[in-house]
Order: C-alpha cells, then structure tokens, then sequence
C-alpha cells in the first residue's frame, strides 16, 4: 500500500454505516475498526490485503485490545456497547465470543456508548449518547470501566454531553481531550488528567469548532503531541497543535470522516474512516469506506486495556 503525502487512498471499500473506533494492532499488523449500526467488527490484514468481519450482538461502539491477548489468533477486544462494557474475542470460525463486563445505567432509553478508547494506563474511558441525534439530548456521560476482581463497574467520570467523541491523550497522558460534536455544540475541551486516580478536571475550551470547517468527530494524537480530528461534514481531517493551533489539514474523498488511528509498521499511516449516509451517494461513491493518509508524522500505539 502506497499512499502520496496529503492524499487520501481507499484501503477498503466497506460501506459501513458508520465506520468507527479504527485501533492499529501491532503483533498482527491488522487495522481494526467497527461499523455500529451495521453490527460488524472489521479486520485489514496489511501483508495480504485481506479483510475478515465478525457479526456483534450489539452495536459496539468503541474498543480497545485487551493486555496478554497476543496469543490469541485474533486477539480479545474491550468495548463500550449498547447496554456496557463488555468482552468481545473474534473465532477463527467467523463467529464471535461476547461477555457482558458491566452494565450501565443510562439516563433514558435509546442510548448506546459512541466514542471512547484506553488512557496512557490502560484504563478504558467511553462516552455515552443518545442514539437521535435530532432530539439533541445533553444525557451523554463519559464513564470510567474499572474491573475488579470478580466483577466489572462504571462510573462516570463528565456528565450533560450530547454526543461525545474525540477521546484522545497526550504523549504523557497528562491531558485528555474531548469533544462533543453535536451541531449544537461543536467544541474541543482539554482537561488536566489525573495520572493516579484517572480522573479528568480542569476543563477548559482547546478549539471552538463552529467557525471551522466540519464537526469534530473521532481523533487521534501523534508523536509529537497534536491533536488529530475528523472534520465530519467536511471532508477533512484537521491536525491542531497542543496550543490548539490549526496546523493542517488533508481532505478525504467523503464527506463524513468518522475517526483517525495511526498504524502501518512504522506508525506513519494515518487511517481514516467514514459514514456512508442513507440515500443517494452518487456524489460520493465511496462514503463508508477505509482510507489511508501519509501525513509526514508517527503517531503512538494504543495502550492496550490493563
């Protein structure tokens, strides 16, 4: 796979419904990611081009490698889903293992977890939104997953979002972002991070995204500690300093990007995925789809949960 600096090239066409959560799995040099409607659980295989999918039971949302899974064919996944967290582990077979881990009580009906992914620790933080959009509901919550002994609980962590997305940590996991990306708010926030206890505050405005270009969606940070983001609407995937300073940002051929991960052996793949919206796509045939950027910086592994 080869991809020019700047230029977006299709690395599966997928047609998700909503392709999200994209996770870089080293050991297996795989990128994974998820389609939430579509109930589906992607995996690009990078030496072979190959893809695999495995049905969910759930919608699952987000997710995140499970730590000592290595050993597994196709490894064991954490996720945020409709009704918690829970334990997904892909067969060989083409079915999937599902385990319920905690459950969580929503603040009314039709919710399901959207964006979320581990801390520099390995402690999973997911959000929580309601699944209409159009009612513009502020019941989303962002919730810590800790698992104990015996059993697993959530706690949240923020509370009166809409649509929370855009997780994301800085190298040293000192500072957490987030965003909510409803057409309502259309904000980025940073917040000190607690490394002990993992618990964000200090909340203060990093971009207001209105006078911009598209809405903030999924992100991802790289090694130099900038702050990648979808610009969902736009076509664009925007790169912003750690000031929350506009630095760049390379277009994508859809209009609806979804999330960023950096992957490939060398980290230097910035992979990107994407909404294919109900209806007439002619203008955009390949809305859904996987897509790779050379952006000319590495980004940083994912800290598989603990």
């Amino acid at each position: 796979m080869t991809a020019q600096t700047g230029m977006a090239e299709l690395v599966v066409d997928a047609r998700c419904s909503v392709g999200e959560s994209p996770v870089w799995d080293a050991a297996r040099a795989c990128l994974w990611w998820l389609d939430i409607p579509g109930r589906q659980l992607w995996c690009w295989q990078a030496a072979t081009g190959q893809t695999r999918t495995w049905a969910t039971p759930q919608q699952v949302a987000c997710m995140a490698l499970a730590q000592g899974s290595d050993a597994l064919p196709w490894g064991q996944w954490v996720c945020g889903t409709e009704t918690g967290v829970a334990c997904i582990t892909p067969q060989a077979d083409g079915t999937l293992a599902f385990e319920a881990l905690a459950r969580v009580a929503h603040a009314q009906p039709g919710m399901r977890f959207n964006d979320g992914r581990c801390d520099r620790q390995g402690r999973l933080r997911a959000g929580t939104m309601v699944a209409d959009m159009s009612l513009a509901s502020p019941a989303g919550a962002v919730y810590a997953f800790e698992q104990g002994p015996t059993e697993g609980r959530v706690r949240p962590l923020l509370t009166g979002l809409v649509t929370p997305n855009g997780m994301a940590f800085s190298p040293d996991g000192r500072t957490m972002y987030l965003s909510d990306s409803h057409p309502t708010v259309q904000a980025v926030w940073a917040f000190d991070y607690d490394l002990a206890t993992g618990h964000p505050h200090n909340r203060r405005l990093f971009i207001d995204f209105k006078p911009l270009p598209g809405r903030p969606d999924g992100a991802a940070v790289d090694a130099d500690g900038c702050y990648w983001v979808c610009g969902n609407d736009a076509g664009l995937v925007h790169r912003f300093t750690p000031g929350g300073k506009l630095d760049r940002s390379l277009p994508v051929p859809v209009a609806k990007p979804a999330m960023c991960a950096f992957g490939g052996s060398q980290l230097d793949t910035l992979f990107v995925t994407s909404i294919r919206p109900a209806g007439d796509v002619s203008a955009q045939p390949l809305a859904g789809g996987l897509f790779a950027l050379q952006p000319g910086v590495k980004g940083l592994l994912e800290t598989p949960f603990a």
